[in-house]
């Protein structure tokens, strides 16, 4: 038996998404195009590979599904879902968002940022102890996504815990259910009262949107149920990853005290401290394509029809696109990491990730230039698509 056969992988053992990349490492090395017989997918996890598939839409389609479970199952993209949807019905329904999510209004939202992290940090001073996701990370994003949507934040709360209750992954297997189709759903209310009281905001502007539909050649607005998933998506994709991105910043620059006091030191490495974080640990470490005609990879045929999964957490701990790859270093220069992915389907808010990655972490190093991590309280949370903290105590 040779070694590659021995290799195991499935994003759905909890044992191997509390440290993933030992196998990362085999699979790179021994088994770049890796199969696994018992959900019947494939997985790329080198740099060039995740890179290559990123680009080649027309190839390795997100139109069947943006997990795993969504494309077994054969559940309909939702209207207005545009990741997982490919040109030209993307590119249209992007660009309506982009619209709506305008540089000015991210501008905006950078005092709101700066705000909200003083309301939530400064009562942590002298504390002694806090759970940097519970108390902080975990409420930023969702409080940032609901100035820039519209939403109060006496609802906010609970949007936040339905959002993560519906991501995680009660048993180490594939969720029967799916509850992406209704992603939309719990922010009908809000799209009532907007359309009653319009005012200069996300959800008026999708609400006055008009455009041409690239499948019927018609001018309309967007439905109900696409501005809904519109918001639906901001919140699941947003509000998650940039919570764990701050996690991750408080985990790694704890195992990293070298690191953190290099920054303390010069603020003018924060940039690079976020970028090097989203590099070494990836929010969202794995993404789903399916093939839409047979290819060769590393000298097997995949068959059309079949789901190749990008390893971009593997992707970005690859030798061949980052030197001692492995080690977590602030001033490591990069072209770039893919954290964001590449290509039409590039996250639409890796900017705003980033600016709340960049404002956080200053008010955090402001207030907290050294800290501990309490680890018998740390928990993960497991989820089809996302890798990070729900619990992490810090001792200062």
């Amino acid at each position: 038996m040779s070694a590659a056969t021995e290799i195991y992988y499935d994003p759905y053992d909890f044992a191997i998404d509390e440290n993933p990349y030992p196998v990362w490492k085999r699979m790179r090395e021994e088994a770049p195009l890796y199969y696994n017989e018992r959900y019947d997918f494939y997985a790329v996890s080198r740099y060039a590979d995740v890179e290559a598939i990123s680009v080649d839409w027309q190839t390795y389609t997100s139109s069947k599904g943006i997990l795993m479970e969504m494309v077994k199952a054969g559940i309909p993209t939702p209207p207005g879902l545009f990741i997982a949807e490919d040109p030209p019905e993307h590119d249209m329904h992007r660009l309506i968002l982009s619209r709506a999510v305008t540089p000015k209004r991210v501008l905006v939202l950078e005092n709101r940022i700066r705000e909200l992290c003083a309301e939530y940090l400064d009562p942590l001073v002298g504390s002694g102890r806090f759970d940097l996701m519970q108390d902080f990370a975990s409420q930023l994003p969702m409080r940032v996504i609901g100035a820039l949507v519209g939403i109060p934040d006496e609802y906010l709360l609970t949007l936040r815990d339905q959002v993560e209750e519906s991501a995680r992954l009660k048993e180490e297997k594939p969720q029967e259910e799916q509850r992406l189709p209704s992603i939309g759903e719990p922010y009908a209310p809000f799209l009532e009262f907007k359309k009653a009281n319009p005012a200069d905001d996300f959800l008026t502007t999708l609400i006055e949107a008009r455009f041409k539909d690239v499948l019927t050649g018609e001018q309309r607005g967007l439905s109900d149920a696409e501005i809904l998933n519109y918001v639906g998506m901001l919140y699941a994709a947003g509000v998650e990853t940039t919570a764990r991105l701050i996690g991750w910043l408080g985990k790694t620059l704890a195992d990293n005290p070298d690191q953190r006091a290099l920054v303390v030191a010069d603020k003018s490495l924060i940039h690079n401290t976020v970028e090097e974080t989203l590099r070494y640990e990836v929010p969202s470490p794995i993404q789903v394509r399916v093939t839409t005609r047979p290819v060769e990879l590393h000298g097997q045929t995949v068959e059309a029809g079949k789901i190749v999964t990008l390893l971009t957490g593997a992707a970005n701990r690859d030798p061949a696109a980052f030197p001692d790859p492995d080690t977590f270093d602030i001033r490591r220069k990069m072209d770039a990491h893919m954290t964001f992915g590449k290509g039409v389907h590039y996250c639409f808010g890796a900017a705003l990730a980033r600016i709340e990655g960049r404002i956080a972490l200053e008010e955090i190093l402001d207030r907290f230039p050294k800290w501990d991590l309490d680890l018998s309280g740390a928990e993960l949370i497991h989820t089809a698509t996302i890798r990070g903290y729900h619990k992490l105590p810090v001792v200062l």
